[in-house]
């Protein structure tokens, strides 16, 4: 049996492995997913205003040189085809695993706010079916979006149920929020291929804003660190971050929303990427027009996993999170749930001088949970997805585990002068915390390690009064 510390360094090793991009055997994948004339991997981003363009991205074979996308004003009439307005693509070519794929982007303009439309890609010849979406509107109203811890492992059988039950509860929503570590391998094809299979259509009906993970990046021979040579060309995402972070940092305005992607993989690498983005954050939170503001990156400030604490990250970014009262930061990376913020234990946490933090996994790769103090509500060995609802005094937080069943809950209350109250609505839900360690960990630890986390479990129930 190995200790803590010794399974933590072969976690390490293999991180470095797989942000060295080292490509699984054929052996080990399920399934291939070559392109073909006929467009495929469709989906939905930004590239400018919500309210007035919708970007969309998809992917052929290279006999495909002249994309096209086709749009109209949704009508019930199956008529409109005939008077859609076609839009050019652009094109750009990508060779992975000594295979080429042409991807293409088209970026719909002049739309009109609050407004239904329909749109197919293709090449003039080979088309998708149509597709519908609905603009955002120009001005703050209420707003639904899905968020999604990493999904990284066995995502076509086991991460698809967790997009498609989501989308299932509400889809109506307005975008999909993935907070990095989408796949295993950075530039695998076919994992690739599994996560546009299990999130299907709906991808081409709700936009998506993803935020890498450190399993998004790779170093090349000479160690030069790279996101996935397929991130870029296959999400229409803003370019209004930092330089060299062109589609990995950047922020949205969304009816009266800021949302924030941080790149944190590159800034825990990188001490000047990291002062970089701190900058860059500042100066689009002050004075940000927005009365609500929501940040996603993968490392968490507050870890969920004993021993995985970002020092530095959190040192320099949470000071900035309360200071530009940055409402919620979603994250992912710990392979557990976690809610909960930084207050001492004895105050009132009716009251948050800075962030409600949230850990969060969707795929079904599992850690050991540390159940630690800033921890409000967790779950060990749980797949999960989050539905989050805001308007302009509410945001109204749930959890759900991918059986449908509602896990966790909260609602932050903003007032007239954007002070947040925090009302706790866990403790209102019929499911017990599910703390239990995962199968193989309950086959490797030692005995001291099995002690040493029902002594972290019987402290976690004694804060929070459980019997």
């Amino acid at each position: 049996m190995q200790s803590f510390s010794h399974l933590y360094s072969r976690f390490l090793l293999a991180g470095t492995l797989l942000i060295a991009g080292v490509a699984p055997t054929q052996a080990q994948q399920n399934k291939t997913y070559p392109p073909s004339a006929f467009p495929d991997r469709l989906i939905l981003g930004y590239k400018g205003d919500p309210a007035t363009s919708q970007a969309v991205n998809w992917r052929t074979d290279s006999t495909v040189t002249g994309a096209v996308a086709a749009i109209h004003e949704a009508d019930p009439s199956p008529d409109f085809p005939a008077k859609a307005r076609i839009v050019q693509a652009a094109t750009h070519k990508v060779v992975i695993e000594g295979k080429t794929a042409h991807y293409h982007e088209a970026n719909f303009g002049d739309l009109k706010p609050s407004t239904q439309y329909v749109y197919r890609v293709g090449d003039g010849k080979s088309w998708s079916e149509w597709f519908h979406f609905k603009t955002a509107s120009d001005k703050p109203e209420p707003v639904s979006f899905l968020y999604f811890g990493d999904a990284q492992n066995d995502i076509r059988s086991l991460w698809s149920r967790a997009v498609r039950g989501a989308f299932a509860n509400m889809p109506k929503a307005n975008l999909m929020i993935h907070a990095g570590d989408l796949i295993n391998n950075s530039n695998a094809d076919y994992q690739w291929g599994e996560w546009f299979e299990a999130g299907g259509w709906i991808n081409g009906m709700i936009p998506n804003l993803a935020t890498p993970g450190n399993h998004e990046y790779y170093r090349d021979a000479q160690r030069n660190l790279f996101v996935s040579m397929h991130w870029k060309p296959q999400f229409a995402l803003p370019e209004n971050g930092p330089e060299g972070l062109a589609e990995t940092a950047y922020y949205i305005d969304y009816q009266g929303i800021r949302f924030i992607s941080l790149d944190s993989q590159a800034a825990i690498l990188d001490s000047t990427t990291m002062k970089k983005q701190a900058a860059w954050f500042e100066q689009i939170t002050t004075g940000n027009p927005n009365r609500w503001t929501i940040v996603v990156h993968h490392h968490p400030i507050y870890s969920t996993k004993n021993g995985r604490d970002n020092d530095e990250w959190r040192a320099t970014m949470e000071p900035l999170y309360k200071k530009h009262k940055v409402d919620i930061v979603l994250q992912g990376h710990d392979h557990t749930y976690g809610r909960g913020l930084n207050i001492p234990i004895g105050q009132s946490r009716k009251k948050p001088d800075g962030p409600i933090y949230v850990v969060s996994v969707s795929g079904p790769k599992m850690y050991d949970i540390g159940l630690q103090n800033w921890m409000d509500r967790a779950a060990s060995n749980t797949q999960l997805y989050q539905a989050i609802t805001v308007d302009q005094n509410k945001l109204a937080f749930k959890a759900f585990t991918v059986n449908g069943d509602l896990y966790d809950a909260f609602d932050l209350n903003k007032d007239k002068n954007g002070v947040n109250t925090l009302v706790e609505l866990s403790n209102t839900l019929k499911m017990k915390e599910r703390l239990d360690l995962p199968a193989n960990y309950l086959r490797t630890f030692k005995d001291e390690e099995l002690k040493e986390y029902n002594r972290r479990y019987q402290e976690y129930k004694k804060r929070k009064g459980i019997k």
